[in-house]
């Protein structure tokens, strides 16, 4: 399983952004709600599920888009599988530590 990843870090914050690697440069849709999965945001390099795993125990704000990349937060406890939206059948999540 391969994922696109770019970590931000601003002000003692670490933002990872990640997604599935086959959805980069799809746009999904639904009513008024527009998802673009690009890869300015995401990032051109790839990771393997322990790299991300990994990025996302540390992170403080995450963006997560893409069937696995979810999965795999929900499965670290990150994201409350409840919590997910779905934009034109693609799955994203955000998650903040406060």
């Amino acid at each position: 399983m391969s994922f696109r990843m770019k970590i931000y870090r601003v002000k003692g914050e670490m933002m990872v952004a990640v997604c599935d690697e086959e959805i980069v440069g799809k746009d999904f849709r639904e009513g008024e709600f527009r998802l673009e999965i690009k890869e300015e945001f995401y990032g051109k390099e790839v990771f393997e599920e322990d790299e991300v795993k990994r990025a996302l125990k540390q992170a403080t704000i995450a963006n997560i888009s893409g069937e696995r990349a979810v999965k795999l937060a929900v499965s670290i406890g990150i994201v409350d599988e409840k919590r997910i939206l779905r934009v034109g059948g693609c799955p994203h999540a955000q998650m903040v530590v406060m």
